[in-house]
C-alpha cells in the first residue's frame, strides 16, 4: 500500500518534470537567437541541446511509470532536468521574453 502511494507520488513528479521540460524547449524553440545574445544568455542553439536532453530523460523517467521498467527511478539525469528547465525558466524566459519581436512598441503598447 506505501509503495503503490509512494509509486503515484512519482508517477506524477515525473509527468510534471516532462512538462515543465517540454514548455522550457518549446519556449526556446520560438524565440530567436539574437534574443539570447542581446540579453547575455547562453547561445541558442546550446539552450536548445540542454533543454532537449532534459526533455528526454524526462519523458524516459515518467514513461518508466507507465511500462518500461528499469527506466522509473529517480535518478541524476531526472533531477538535472528539472533543474535545467527551471533554470531556464526562471533566468533566460523572462530575459529574453520580448526581444527580437520587431515592431515598435510605444509608452501605450504597440503601435
Amino acid at each position: 500500500m506505501i509503495t503503490f502511494g509512494l509509486d503515484l507520488i512519482f508517477a506524477i513528479l515525473a509527468i510534471i518534470a516532462f512538462g515543465m521540460s517540454v514548455w522550457a524547449l518549446v519556449h526556446a524553440l520560438r524565440t530567436p537567437a539574437n534574443a539570447f545574445i542581446a540579453a547575455g544568455k547562453l547561445q541558442k542553439k546550446w539552450w536548445l541541446l540542454i533543454l532537449g536532453l532534459g526533455t528526454l530523460f524526462a519523458f524516459a523517467t515518467a514513461w518508466g511509470y507507465f511500462g518500461a521498467s528499469g527506466l522509473a527511478r529517480l535518478n541524476i539525469f531526472a533531477i538535472a532536468s528539472v533543474i535545467a528547465a527551471g533554470v531556464y525558466l526562471a533566468d533566460v524566459k523572462p530575459a529574453v521574453q520580448g526581444m527580437g519581436k520587431g515592431g515598435s512598441n510605444g509608452p501605450y503598447g504597440p503601435w
